[in-house]
């Protein structure tokens, strides 16, 4: 039979909700006290509740992390300290790795064959970020004028608000929250309402690494939540990953107290097979860029774009391997198809297949939603679609692969980058020299040869055009953390006061 979810937190012991806020280091009650379901996707089943974040408590939590960075709980450790924490903190997700892989999967869906390398990668990425953290440094320049010493300073921006999706909860938190704690900002996080509880467990953990009360606060919700800790003017920056239109409109409420951002939203990626590819790879590829998750990726391979030679054996590989992939328990490793993450996605998903019936695109398989318990649609593969369908144009986010023909190097280029997102495309040739041409030519921000879907801490991640704003984690992700100060040390010069024109020697 299979287990139900269970939270390690602390009930708030009023009646409050199974799965409380934390604010400066306390569980407690949404104020008003609202609360949400959690929601299982397989099961289609209410296992929990949750603490519904008003804005007052959005802005208990944010003055809590700012007070906490005003008197330097945190960044006024030594960085060396604030690394021996973080380390803690990474053998603490290791040590519960099991638990945590559990909660998400109750939560959205997602196979236990990805979250639990997933889950091993989130504590690789803290331990990276932890030995950034004494990595931090200025620079000594030169100065411009004789007499002074120049250089500058990084120092940690604030209280950062970091807005997390619910495709890979804890995954893209990790992005967020090590870099950030590594820098010595505070934090407040506003996990998805549809996959709150997993994050509540991390940030229990991060307490039990030694990090202080107020460094690290989670409220949970949903619109109105995310909405009050946008618009907070204590808020230095905004990290969010979402779809395109809501970063958006965060963007926009952002800059109403100049508040920075990191935005990484939307994709709809090329994935091309030129004639010389390596076929069954290349069909490994195109088959792990779109089905993995369910589809539910930014950086899913949804548009696959092949040369016109190998056209009618991609698709037909597509159809026959899709209709074989085996849709089940999320939480067994046998299942290679999960749900969708909630019944809003699944009307989504179901949605665009009415789309492609009224453009009467070509089905190969799929297009419906699956007989059975959970949210699932059937892998689905479209060919010949034009570059102007709806569903070669929009994000998805489900198990649906729009197949295009092309003819020349040329044409798979400007096919390629005809889309208003820019945040991943894959290339499959064996000829070294197309693929570095293939390279150049590509807007986008990861490029894969021969390969889809692998990403990590070392190198940084994010896109061209409307798949966001700035790049999260390599070493420069720290940097996207921190403010730059300008230091003019004078070493003796004369004061002068000019009476005239300011010129140069007095700058702006």
């Amino acid at each position: 039979m299979r287990a139900q979810p269970r939270s390690t937190l602390r009930t708030t012991g009023d009646g409050g909700a199974d799965f409380p806020l934390l604010i400066d280091g306390r569980w407690v009650s949404a104020r008003d006290g609202a609360r949400f379901a959690a929601h299982d996707p397989y099961l289609e089943q209410d296992w929990g509740e949750v603490a519904d974040a008003g804005p007052a408590d959005v802005d208990a939590a944010v003055v809590s992390a700012h007070a906490a960075f005003i008197d330097r709980r945190w960044s006024g450790l030594l960085a060396g300290e604030r690394a021996r924490r973080l380390l803690q903190l990474a053998d603490l997700l290791e040590r519960d790795a099991p638990a945590l892989v559990q909660q998400q999967i109750f939560e959205n869906g997602k196979l236990i064959s990805e979250m639990r390398p997933g889950m091993a990668a989130v504590a690789g990425d803290c331990r990276f970020f932890a030995g950034l953290a004494e990595t931090l440094q200025g620079a000594s320049v030169p100065p411009s004028r004789p007499g002074f010493t120049t250089f500058t300073l990084r120092e940690p921006m604030g209280v950062v608000a970091a807005i997390t999706p619910w495709n890979t909860p804890l995954g893209l938190l990790a992005w967020k929250l090590f870099p950030a704690l590594a820098a010595g900002n505070t934090v407040v996080i506003k996990p998805s309402e549809v996959t709150p509880t997993s994050t509540l467990m991390l940030a229990e953990l991060a307490l039990e690494a030694g990090i202080p009360a107020g460094v690290v606060n989670v409220v949970t919700g949903a619109a109105r939540t995310g909405a009050a800790l946008v618009a907070h003017p204590l808020v230095a920056k905004v990290a969010f990953t979402g779809s395109t239109t809501t970063g958006q409109a965060i963007a926009a409420q952002a800059a109403g107290h100049t508040a920075r951002v990191t935005l990484e939203l939307g994709g709809k990626s090329p994935n091309i097979l030129f004639a010389d590819a390596d076929l069954d790879r290349a069909i490994n590829g195109v088959m792990a860029g779109i089905f993995a998750a369910s589809g539910q990726s930014c950086m899913a391979g949804s548009r696959v774009l092949v040369h016109s030679t190998l056209f009618d054996r991609v698709c037909e590989a597509l159809a026959e391997r899709g209709s074989r992939l085996i849709a089940g328990d999320p939480l067994d490793p046998a299942t290679q198809l999960g749900p969708l993450a909630s019944r809003a996605q699944l009307d989504k998903v179901l949605g665009y297949f009415e789309i492609a019936r009224a453009e009467r695109l070509r089905c190969l398989v799929g297009g419906q939603r699956l007989p059975r318990q959970g949210y699932f649609v059937a892998p689905t593969v479209y060919a010949d679609v034009s570059p102007d369908s709806r569903l070669a144009r929009e994000e998805i986010f489900g198990p649906v692969a729009v197949v295009m023909r092309f003819d020349s190097e040329e044409q798979a280029v400007a096919m390629a980058n005809d889309t208003r997102y820019g945040l991943a495309a894959g290339v499959w040739t064996e000829d070294l020299r197309l693929a570095h041409r293939m390279i150049h030519q590509l807007r986008a921000g990861t490029i894969w040869v021969n390969n889809y879907r692998i990403i990590g801490h070392t190198l940084p991640f994010g896109g061209y055009g409307q798949s966001g704003i700035g790049r999260e984690m390599g070493a420069a992700a720290l940097e996207a953390y921190t403010e730059t100060k300008s230091v003019w040390i004078d070493l003796g010069n004369p004061v002068e006061f000019a009476t005239g024109p300011m010129g140069d020697r007095h700058g702006l």
